[in-house]
């Protein structure tokens, strides 16, 4: 049975340099750091490992692009192109071409979804396919929506609605969710995104979620990808999902609809607990219904002697620029 810093561990599995420098210099060996040049120098954007590196550099140059690779400092340094609509479409050259030449067994997830990439100046730098963006592991963002119905004969006062997906994704298939969820794409607001995906996912109107839906914070973390779940191993994904509460009427019922979840069950406290210990949450999904409990005082620091630590693994500090930097500013 997992605990609930074990659910932390299944999700944020990137070692901390502070409490694990060894792990943190081992894995660091093996990554090439995506460098981005501007007027003040050079920063890091992307974590790449070494194969993605070699077949970036087999690739034919007006597929790649112009690339610097640094052996010594083990840095890249590519797409550096004038305008932002220039590097989108150096960007989609080489993630197509990966694709259709079946480079990474990821890439069978392609998704046909653009996410952005930010500049530290507060500049949308490029975007690239969801699945591909992976490759380079920069930041990816999302939307997760936990919607739940007050129910005073429940422990705790409330049920959740958790789906289960669908046998035939390409990713976690079978494994239980938060009620809505999926990728925030290039433009488009977080609340927009929970507002279309809550009506592709569950069927929640338009109205009653644009009303009711309520931002709570951000979940980040950083993902390495395993072969069983995901299609390949060890791809460094730093994610930022913007997390929302709902709370539903006893007589609003989510549907699926778009094929991506096979059923919703409105489940209890207990009963969700149980199914995280067992294991049956999708990992991110998981750290949100953490962060719900603790909003809602059903786990405290009476129950849980390791919350601190849950709690500041719930909030990792990326290394990489975007807007889950409380500082950072769109221009």
């Amino acid at each position: 049975m997992k605990s609930n810093l074990d659910l932390v561990c299944d999700t944020d599995m990137f070692p901390y340099e502070e409490t694990d420098p060894a792990e943190y210099r081992r894995m660091h060996q093996g990554l090439y750091t995506l460098l981005w040049k501007d007027e003040a120098g050079d920063y890091p954007i992307g974590y790449i490992l070494e194969r993605v590196v070699k077949e970036l550099l087999r690739c034919p140059v007006d597929i790649r692009g112009e690339v610097d690779v640094n052996e010594q400092d083990r840095t890249v340094v590519m797409l550096q192109l004038p305008t932002e609509l220039e590097r989108t479409a150096q960007a989609a050259k080489l993630s197509s071409y990966w694709h259709q030449n079946k480079t990474f067994k990821v890439l069978k997830g392609w998704r046909g979804e653009l996410l952005p990439v930010y500049s530290r100046k507060g500049e949308l730098l490029f975007s690239m396919e969801r699945i591909a963006l992976g490759l380079l592991g920069c930041v990816r963002y999302g939307v997760h929506m936990i919607a739940y119905v007050d129910d005073p004969s429940a422990p705790f006062g409330v049920r959740m609605w958790v789906p289960k997906r669908a046998a035939d994704k390409s990713t976690f298939p079978g494994m239980l969710d938060n009620t809505v969820a999926g990728g925030l794409t290039t433009g488009e607001d977080p609340l927009e995104c929970v507002i279309r995906e809550a009506d592709e996912e569950a069927s929640l109107p338009d109205a009653l979620v644009r009303r009711s839906a309520v931002r709570i914070n951000t979940i980040t973390y950083i993902y390495i990808t395993d072969e069983e779940q995901i299609g390949e191993a060890d791809f460094i994904y730093p994610e930022c999902q913007w997390v929302f509460h709902i709370a539903l009427p006893a007589d609003v019922v989510p549907q699926p609809k778009d094929g991506e979840v096979e059923s919703f069950s409105l489940c209890d406290v207990d009963e969700v607990k149980r199914d995280l210990a067992a294991g049956k949450y999708k990992p991110n999904c998981a750290l949100c219904v953490l962060d719900f409990f603790v909003r809602r005082g059903i786990l405290t620091e009476e129950n849980e002697p390791r919350l601190a630590e849950i709690q500041r693994r719930l909030h990792r500090e990326l290394p990489f620029p975007g807007p889950h930097q409380p500082e950072w500013r769109a221009v």
